[in-house]
Formats: C-alpha cells, structure tokens, sequence
C-alpha cells in the first residue's frame, strides 16, 4: 500500500502533459527500499505475492508457505492456482521452492494439470527425510576419539550389513 501510495504522489490528473521522469531517477520501490528494512528485491517479491488467490496469500500471512516459494506459484494462472489448492488441501502438504519452480516451468510449458500437479507434491523433500538420531555416548566406545561422524556412520551401516548376511546364512543353515 505504501508503495502504491508513492507511485501516486505528486501525480496531477488536471495537467495534459506527462511528467518528466522518476523523481530523483529512483523508482518509488528503490525509494521504499531506503527507508524500510527490506531490499528491493524483498518489496519486489511482496508486489509479486498481490498475484496470488487470497486463500494462498492467507497461507503465506500465516507461514505455512514460505514466500520464495509462493512467489513462484504466483506466475500461475488463477485457474491452476485453485487447482493447487484444492490438491494442497487434500494431500495436506505444501510445495517446497524446488516444487513450486517445477509447477511454474510446467505452467510456462502448458503442460501443468492436477496430476502433474499431484505428482509434483507426492515427491520426498529434502528437509522431510526420515532421520534416525543415537546418542554419541552410545556409540563413542567403539570409535577412537576424534573420529568423524560420517566415517562413524558408513561404519555402523557396514556392521549391520555384515550382521544382517550372518543372519541370513544362518537362517538358510536351518
């Protein structure tokens, strides 16, 4: 709203002619920018957010998507944007911004429907892998002291796939 409101500052619409130019030859997002502790590329990607359809607009106010990602999902047609949606209701998930890039060059392309859009938010996400945590202090007796934790690992995982191939011999043995 600020930004719209400086755009119209010192606008006349009783002059025929047109003004000279940007004031200071800044643009009045340039300016906004100065005086406010977001960039101009943070106040551009808020101006982008206005594109959304307001449910998902209100799911961004309220940080169940990030804004990189909905600033893409911006690009999509209203249409598609509903369609997203009503899949990201039903499914209970919301697009990362690796997916929604995905959904916008799909969108671009002409080829983004609900079942692209379904298989694009079934993918795993990075930060959405299932990790498994041990106590250092369980596991630190069987390592020397200063031993990475990467080396700890790929050794616990080739201990297990030895006990698992003593397992099986021993279960063919019977």
């Amino acid at each position: 709203m600020k930004l719209a409101a400086m755009n119209r500052q010192g606008q006349r619409t009783d002059l025929t002619s047109v003004p000279l130019g940007q004031k200071l030859g800044k643009t009045s997002r340039e300016l906004l920018a100065e005086k406010s502790p977001d960039s101009n590329t943070q106040i551009q990607r808020y101006i982008r957010l206005t594109e959304l359809i307001t449910p998902i607009l209100d799911m961004v106010d309220s940080g169940k998507i990030a804004i990189r990602p909905a600033v893409e999902l911006s690009y999509l047609p209203k249409e598609q944007q509903t369609v997203l949606l009503d899949t990201m209701q039903l499914e209970d998930c919301t697009p990362s911004h690796a997916q929604a890039i995905k959904m916008r060059k799909f969108a671009d392309e002409g080829r983004l429907n609900e079942d692209v859009i379904l298989s694009i938010l079934s993918e795993e996400k990075g930060n959405q892998k299932e990790q498994f945590r041990m106590p250092k202090e369980r596991i630190s007796r069987y390592f020397s002291p200063g031993t990475p934790a990467k080396q700890m690992e790929d050794t616990i995982v080739k201990a297990l796939e030895l006990y698992r191939k003593r397992e099986r011999s021993k279960d063919r043995e019977r």
